[in-house]
């Protein structure tokens, strides 16, 4: 399954930021090693390494190279309101496309100088999964998301991986409505959605970062455009 790894690096983030916020590694006491970790979970070295950039984006975790990884004091829990804003009305899923704009289009072009040929493999099959489809809105919404993640994944940089971890699939703007339905322009949209996508992959795969920025911005703009279709609005302000 294309989300086989996702799962597995998050279960074993959700299991080790346990043992670190309940104490059962102390602050300042070394991590198991990735063999400890790859033999007693049944996991890969990369699901491994994913769990542990998790960890580090969180501040659970300092690794020095040579020496492992070791538990840092856990902060304190976060209040309500610094928590992910969900995005539930038309006005605000217009709002986080404006934001998205500004922070997706950068990590394309960063994504165009760091991608590796196995970030390029997770936008593959994401697009694959999501062309698969075939109008399911919550498969459909999955995919679209995960090849966002792979984007800001492929930068390299962990930041960019969490700013879209943090808003989850509610971060795209595809109204259940559109999916639903099997019409032509159901069709027609959901084909849009999927040729913006491969083209910012295929961008990204260039490696010219001002090409992808543009890709990236151009599907974000689009999206705009569909999501003001769909609720009867008119072009942006």
């Amino acid at each position: 399954m294309h989300n086989a790894k996702p799962n597995l690096a998050s279960a074993l983030v959700g299991h080790l930021r346990a043992q670190i916020s309940g104490g059962a590694i102390p602050p300042g006491q070394k991590l198991p090693s990735e063999n400890e970790l790859i033999a007693e979970h049944g996991v890969s070295r990369t699901v491994v390494r994913e769990a542990i950039t998790r960890l580090q984006a969180e501040g659970l975790v300092y690794t020095r190279r040579g020496a492992g990884s070791f538990a840092l004091t856990p902060p304190p829990p976060a209040e309500p309101a610094a928590q992910a804003l969900v995005p539930r009305t038309v006005e605000e899923r217009r709002q986080l496309i404006e934001y998205r704009v500004g922070f997706e289009t950068e990590a394309a072009a960063v994504a165009a100088r760091s991608r590796t040929a196995q970030d390029l493999s997770a936008m593959d099959q994401a697009l694959r999964g999501f062309e698969a489809a075939a109008g399911n809105a919550a498969v459909s919404m999955s995919c679209d998301f995960e090849f966002h993640l792979a984007v800001a994944r492929a930068t390299g940089n962990p930041y960019f991986g969490q700013a879209v971890e943090n808003f989850g699939p509610s971060m795209i703007a595809m109204p259940r409505g559109r999916l639903d339905s099997a019409d032509t322009i159901t069709a027609d949209r959901l084909g849009s959605v999927a040729a913006e996508h491969r083209t910012v992959r295929d961008a990204i795969a260039s490696g010219d970062p001002h090409m992808a920025a543009a890709a990236m911005r151009m599907h974000l703009g689009n999206s705009m455009l569909r999501l003001q279709s769909e609720a009867g609005l008119g072009p942006a302000h």
